[in-house]
């Protein structure tokens, strides 16, 4: 890789919830500071497996139980990956069937703790999609940042980031069909996740000393730069919503960015998605979703989210 001078050409998508600026409450705070990656955030609740059979999984009736779309499952020592509810299915009064698409490791069994992931995938590019990549090493300001990345033919590269609780995982829902359109994608793991520097206070800051190596990822990347944020949310934990009254405390975009974002949201608020798209109508656009939790924008409805990006990114790469 080579440093870039120039950086004309950027674009930024936000593929998570996309909150450009997040305004952080004390639970949002709470969690951004201490919440370790790969591990459910206090939002989500734990649902006990009641049961499988061929194809289908009985859960605790439950909100987060009646999401729509694909979820990843995980227990402890154990991650499966699970589609809608089905309608056809019999459900109790406290439980709910959803489709089981497979069991990626370890065992469901009856009594089972578990909860929804937005991460469909565990492992690497390789061992999940099946997918040529590389293991690569990107320099940061606490030291060396390892990444993995594929190869694509258009000039256009793409970083995937991550955000809050989740790992570089989080990115392979999307690397595929990014792949698809021959972009080259760099997935980065940050200060603070398994194989990188720990942040220097041990605690995560909601983008505010992350970026940074992000940055360093950016500057090192060659050709135009499209950073596409796999993310919570992107911003500074310092901002708070009781006193961000106007769009003082908004960041500013200067290139084309999109956000996934929803009401459903109960870490970043997503009024504050609302009014950075009100406030730049012309540089930001915002794709509601709804019913669906904090990260978890493409599980809702993948197909849709990968159309609305596909036309996004079409004129930009």
């Amino acid at each position: 890789m080579r440093t870039v001078t120039a950086t004309a050409a950027a674009v930024t998508a936000a593929l998570a919830t996309g909150a450009a600026s997040v305004a952080v409450g004390r639970l949002a705070s709470d969690a951004a500071l201490k919440a370790p990656p790969g591990r459910p955030l206090p939002t989500e609740p734990r649902l006990t497996v009641h049961g499988t059979a061929a194809g289908q999984i009985t859960l605790t009736r439950d909100l987060a139980a009646l999401r729509p779309g694909r979820y990843g499952l995980a227990g402890d020592g154990s991650h499966a990956v699970v589609g809608p509810v089905l309608g056809t299915a019999e459900h109790g009064a406290d439980t709910v069937v959803r489709r089981l698409e497979r069991v990626t490791h370890g065992t469901l069994e009856t009594g089972d703790r578990a909860w929804f992931t937005p991460n469909l995938y565990v492992g690497n590019p390789g061992t999940a999609l099946d997918l040529e990549y590389a293991d690569v090493e990107v320099p940061g300001e606490l030291g060396p940042l390892p990444a993995w990345f594929l190869p694509g033919a258009r000039p256009t590269w793409i970083i995937a980031v991550h955000g809050l609780a989740a790992t570089r995982e989080h990115a392979l829902n999307v690397i595929a069909p990014l792949h698809r359109r021959n972009v080259p994608v760099l997935t980065l793991a940050y200060r603070g996740d398994v194989g990188a520097p720990p942040s220097p206070d041990g605690l995560h800051h909601f983008g505010e000393t992350e970026w940074r190596d992000v940055d360093a990822a950016a500057r090192r990347t060659p050709g135009a730069l499209l950073p596409l944020a796999v993310r919570a949310a992107q911003g500074r934990a310092g901002l708070h919503a009781d006193r961000d009254a106007g769009t003082a405390g908004l960041y500013r975009p200067a290139v084309p960015t999109l956000i996934f974002h929803g009401p459903g949201d109960a870490v970043a608020p997503w009024r504050l998605s609302r009014r950075l798209a009100d406030t730049h109508p012309r540089l930001v656009a915002l794709h509601t979703v709804r019913d669906a939790p904090h990260g978890a924008m493409w599980n809702a409805d993948p197909a849709d989210y990968e159309e609305t990006l596909r036309r996004f990114m079409t004129p930009l790469v």
